[in-house]
């Protein structure tokens, strides 16, 4: 029966529909679980598997989880929570020349990140697909002794000439027709590394005339005299990936293998490997089917790992983690959280086709999450000293202290009030002087009142300027018997309020405020070099001021700048007596992308 729909619904979409249906149906019912990976017999003395479905993420460790990953991330393990199933993180690490310990580390550090889990009932699903080489060597044997592979010796140029294309039919290989023994010998040669990396090749034996182009005999195994993070030396032959992952599901038990578009045509190839191996024994029924769906693109981002690698070789932008970067680890130092990535890959839901969103969706998210979140503050980032001029008269001397409070939050009491002090010096944004104001301009200009937020009313009486003409300081009285929250505070009536932090206990801070990377919706469109499409405006870096309630808020702080927008206290430099903000987003999506 199709599981029970848990208390928040989610959209309904064309993958959840097959989910569905599958559940109605009997077959996956009788699936056995032998409590881990393995092979037919393996399972055959299992019991019926206790989830429902089997998803995985199967990221390979060649570099960071990106904002494209997220949403297969999210639908994957989203739909094993959905639907009383688990899902597997595996990683695909078949090519041991681009894998790492460290990006396995880091996959796993950002699916934890983004709120995942694959520790259920005390089993760890969190496997590698180079601790079943053992299992893909015994199968590419085994199809070599039904006839059905064969040791290819020619050239890679001439197996790609002979390939065909989508007109023309391949060529067989003049080594296609060798015997069953003595291609055994070849490939156990090849295992036992006698010969050079791409002196030959094993590959499936399907159909040179394929219309698919992908069942034209493909490779499964290649000759690489390379170290793998996991398994050392052991091995100089590797599984192409092709072969290795439907491999990897069944072997898992992988009910719904969700994929994007671009493996669908590899879907027949994937269905023909599989059958194969049911019918040599190896594997069993039920089988994993591969599903396909349509990429999420983001405007103005660019996911390609060389691309970024590059970036950052280039040192166009600081480190795989610079808040600039699609990457996971660069979105979570920029101040995004998990939660508004999350819904942004479920209100994006699943589709037949790709499809591209702008970036303000994202933000869009981030805000709906942080504005119940994020505690207040006041922050001056292009400072502009106010002299208070008659402070000592209103107050009684030029030392006096005015004391000011607002709350954390206005809509959570429980998080307390914010104090701070007025005095006769502050600093204000210079935009909120005008000695000539536009129309419509309710702020600072001579003549004119305005509100300082929380805290009094005063009135503009000029400005000074420096030797060079440009504003130095603005000029203002006091008006008595304003402050907020007073009796008869507002018996002076004003169309302005800024905000501004006092020069006596400001904090000093770095604050970094970050656009777009790219200057263009799509970077890379009409096969244009990113490098000519980058932003130059991307980061700025400013001396602002903050209000004292931010002297010891702690790395990855996330926190509303008044006016400004939200902001994190850096991951990585922020702590002690260095103050670093970075800018996560506006307001409101006021610039033309961020």
């Amino acid at each position: 029966m199709t599981a029970p729909p848990k208390e928040d619904p989610k959209p309904h979409n064309f993958l959840r529909a097959i989910i569905e249906r599958d559940l109605q149906a009997s077959g996956q019912a009788q699936r056995l679980w032998g409590g881990g990976p393995g092979d037919a017999a393996h399972h055959a003395a299992g019991a019926p598997d206790p989830a429902k479905i089997r998803t995985r993420f199967p990221p390979e460790p060649n570099g960071y989880l990106h904002v494209g990953h997220a949403k297969s991330i999210c639908l994957n393990f989203g739909f094993a929570e959905d639907y009383d199933g688990i899902c597997h993180l595996r990683f695909d690490d078949t090519n041991p020349e681009k894998e790492e310990q460290e990006f396995v580390d880091g996959i796993i550090e950002m699916v934890r990140w983004l709120g995942f889990e694959w520790d259920v009932g005390g089993t760890s699903h969190l496997y590698f697909a180079s601790n079943y080489f053992d299992f893909m060597y015994r199968a590419a044997e085994a199809l070599i002794s039904a006839g059905l592979a064969y040791v290819d010796e020619q050239s890679a140029e001439q197996m790609r000439a002979n390939r065909g294309d989508f007109t023309t039919p391949g060529t067989d290989s003049p080594f296609r027709t060798r015997s069953v023994a003595d291609n055994l010998a070849r490939f156990r040669e090849m295992r036992d590394g006698r010969h050079a990396d791409g002196a030959m090749v094993l590959r499936a034996k399907i159909d040179m005339a394929s219309p698919n182009i992908n069942l034209r005999d493909p490779a499964i195994y290649r000759i690489k005299h390379a170290h793998h993070h996991n398994t050392g030396d052991r091995w100089c032959i590797y599984p192409m990936y092709a072969y290795a992952h439907p491999i990897e599901d069944a072997l898992e038990r992988i009910t719904h293998s969700f994929c994007t578009l671009e493996f669908e045509d590899q879907r027949p190839w994937y269905d023909w490997l599989l059958e194969r191996l049911v019918d040599l024994g190896l594997l069993s029924h039920p089988l994993p089917k591969q599903y396909e769906f349509g990429r999420l693109n983001l405007t103005s981002v660019m996911t390609s790992k060389r691309k970024l690698k590059a970036m950052v070789d280039e040192g166009i932008v600081q480190g795989w983690d610079d808040p600039r970067m699609p990457t996971l680890v660069g979105m979570r130092r920029r101040g995004y959280t998990p939660e508004s990535i999350r819904k942004m890959a479920a209100d994006t839901g699943a589709s037949k086709t790709n499809i591209w969103i702008d970036y303000s969706v994202l933000d869009i998210a981030l805000r709906d999450d942080l504005e119940g979140k994020a505690a207040r503050a006041m922050a001056v980032l292009d400072p502009l000293p106010l002299k208070l001029t008659n402070w000592a008269e209103v107050f009684g001397s030029e030392g006096h202290r005015e004391p000011c409070h607002a709350p954390a939050h206005p809509q959570r009491p429980e998080l307390g009030e914010r104090r701070f002090e007025l005095g006769p010096r502050l600093w204000i944004e210079r935009d909120d002087f005008a000695e000539t104001p536009p129309k419509g301009y309710f702020r600072l200009f001579p003549g004119n009142k305005v509100r300082l937020k929380y805290g009094v009313i005063v009135e503009c009486t000029g400005c000074e300027k420096d030797a060079n003409g440009r504003v130095s300081a603005v000029l203002a009285k006091v008006l008595p018997d304003t402050k907020s929250g007073t009796p008869g505070a507002d018996a002076v009536k004003v169309k302005g309020t800024i905000t501004w932090v006092a020069a006596h206990d400001a904090v000093a801070a770095e604050v970094r405020l970050f656009e777009r990377l790219f200057a263009t919706d799509q970077p890379e469109a009409e096969g244009r070099d990113f490098r000519d499409n980058l932003n130059p405006g991307s980061k700025t870096v400013v001396q602002g001021w903050l209000e004292p309630s931010l002297a010891d808020v702690p790395a990855d702080t996330r926190l509303q700048f008044e006016r400004h927008g939200y902001f994190v206290a850096d991951r990585h430099d922020h702590g002690g007596a260095q103050r670093v903000f970075n800018r996560i987003t506006t307001l409101k999506d006021g610039q033309r992308k961020g």
